[in-house]
């Protein structure tokens, strides 16, 4: 299988430098990734080095702790597309969600999905955090919300995706919305087993180790 498709090619670490972020697009067209995932400081450049190739830009807002006000998180993301972003990778509001307060998690992802559309729009949960219940019913929640996808991780918690999780959003959303893995995928085989739970994209600082062993 190739891989390349399925991979949102990631540097979202705070001392991330320019010269970095230039590196990271170059090998996301050599390597046709699907995706650059970057801070929103790096959107504006991103766009100009990608400009004509097939690579999404991805960025992240309420990042990492999902804890911003929605006002906030809308303006974040009609900036970032401003810029140049594609795709917009927002945190949930974590506390709401361990609070069983999914009214508030629908209106508030309702409000990016209005301030970005057509853009593709990612909602994190941080699942780490969450039980079972809580997933289930967050991930009902972003789908009537109208988002794209779902997703597991910021990568700076507690800990990246499980295959129990992401079996878990596929058994709850079906072919209703998308799945983004992210957190702790390093290798092809773990990739593949992230696929198979039901996940469509792949959110990694390890792409080129993936795809390198992927032929």
């Amino acid at each position: 299988m190739d891989l390349s498709s399925y991979i949102d090619h990631t540097l979202l670490k705070a001392d991330a430098s320019s010269e970095q972020i230039q590196t990271l697009c170059f090998e996301a067209k050599a390597n046709n990734f699907k995706a650059v995932c970057i801070n929103p400081v790096f959107v504006k450049e991103a766009a100009q080095l990608l400009e004509g190739s097939s690579v999404e830009i991805c960025t992240v807002i309420g990042f990492p702790l999902g804890a911003n006000l929605t006002k906030v998180k809308v303006f974040e993301a009609q900036a970032a597309v401003a810029d140049g972003a594609t795709e917009i990778d927002m945190v949930a509001p974590i506390s709401k969600i361990k609070a069983g307060d999914f009214d508030y998690l629908q209106a508030e992802i309702a409000a990016v999905v209005a301030a970005v559309s057509p853009k593709t729009l990612k909602v994190i949960l941080e699942t780490c955090l969450l039980d079972d219940e809580q997933i289930v019913q967050a991930c009902l929640a972003v789908q009537r919300a109208g988002a794209d996808f779902v997703k597991t991780s910021t990568g700076f918690s507690t800990q990246g995706a499980t295959l129990h999780q992401v079996q878990l959003m596929a058994q709850t959303i079906a072919t209703k919305m998308k799945i983004k893995a992210s957190g702790g995928i390093r290798t092809r085989e773990q990739a593949l087993e992230f696929i198979a739970a039901g996940a469509q994209r792949i959110g990694t600082s390890s792409g080129l180790q993936i795809v390198a062993t992927s032929n």
